[in-house]
């Protein structure tokens, strides 16, 4: 499920019979609730949207969702392993490293 930007992952909770969600792609906690799919969604729009509001009124600026850019430190010698790689398949070194963490991600869940 996905509002503005942010993300959330939604469970069931047997216990309580209610669908509970929590947002993904940020540090602080944003969860919200539901009994439908409907309410659920509902919450979580108002938990996002509150959540603006609250970091707006406390002069705090809200986490972003992730952008998709980070910067990786690894060994020279690793560096130019991928280098070399990534030139044989034809692809930048940018293409190469994202498809790796793509099979990495699918192989560990």
């Amino acid at each position: 499920m996905k509002y503005r930007g942010y993300e959330a992952v939604i469970s069931f909770d047997e216990e309580d019979q209610i669908l509970h969600g929590r947002a993904l792609n940020v540090r602080d906690v944003i969860s919200f609730h539901g009994e439908s799919t409907g309410e659920v969604r509902q919450a979580f729009e108002e938990a996002i949207d509150d959540y603006l509001v609250d970091c707006a009124e406390q002069g705090k600026n809200p986490d972003k969702p992730f952008s998709g850019k980070f910067v990786v430190r690894v060994k020279p010698d690793v560096h130019r392993q991928a280098v070399i790689l990534a030139a044989r398949e034809h692809v930048s070194l940018n293409v190469w490293l994202a498809s790796a963490v793509e099979e990495k991600i699918k192989k560990t869940g």
